[in-house]
């Protein structure tokens, strides 16, 4: 029984305890240590399996976009704001910062699935310095592209983000009105 013998030896590492209860603070340490290392092990694991189901589905620009999406957040007063709620039951809105006509900045937030995402960060990365009138012709198929496309079953997360922008362009206040200050970019 050498494993015992480990087990039972009191550890040096813990002056002025008794060997009883340097052996129980020793098994616990050890039991935690190989707990975290067993569960961090299976964490890493199940996050390939995942990314690898998702290669399997998705471009490695949709599969970017979604696990280290950009412009995420609302904005502070913004010039612009857009919120449509997807047939498929996904919310995205999009906030727009603008300069006269032209996007100074985006963002985007969405309660949907990764695909949705993608296309909110995607679509808020491409606008970003266009005039209003280049960011209303933007169409899903564009979107797509620039994604390397979508799946079948996806390709409504393109149609939601497209819509969302064109409500937003179309709810934009009057930035050149009384008391709006377009300098104060957050």
């Amino acid at each position: 029984m050498a494993a015992r013998e480990v087990i039972t030896a009191p550890n040096p590492t813990l002056p002025g305890k008794a060997p009883e209860e340097q052996t129980i603070s020793s098994v616990r340490g050890h039991r935690q240590s190989s707990m975290a290392t067993d569960f961090d092990r299976f964490v890493e694991e199940l996050q390939q399996q995942i990314l690898e189901q998702a290669r399997a589905v998705y471009s490695e620009k949709v599969i970017k976009a979604c696990y280290d999406p950009q412009n995420v957040g609302r904005m502070p007063d913004p010039d612009a704001r857009g919120i449509v709620h997807g047939w498929c039951g996904d919310t995205m809105e999009i906030h727009l910062r603008l300069d006269g006509e032209r996007i100074e900045q985006a963002c985007f937030i969405t309660d949907g699935c990764g695909p949705s995402v993608a296309c909110g960060s995607t679509l808020t990365t491409m606008i970003h310095g266009m005039s209003l009138q280049e960011a209303g012709k933007i169409m899903p198929e564009d979107l797509l592209e620039a994604l390397d496309g979508l799946p079948e079953e996806s390709v409504h997360c393109a149609e939601l983000a497209v819509s969302t922008l064109r409500e937003a362009i179309a709810n934009r206040s009057q930035v050149d009105s009384p008391g709006s200050d377009t300098d104060d970019v957050q």
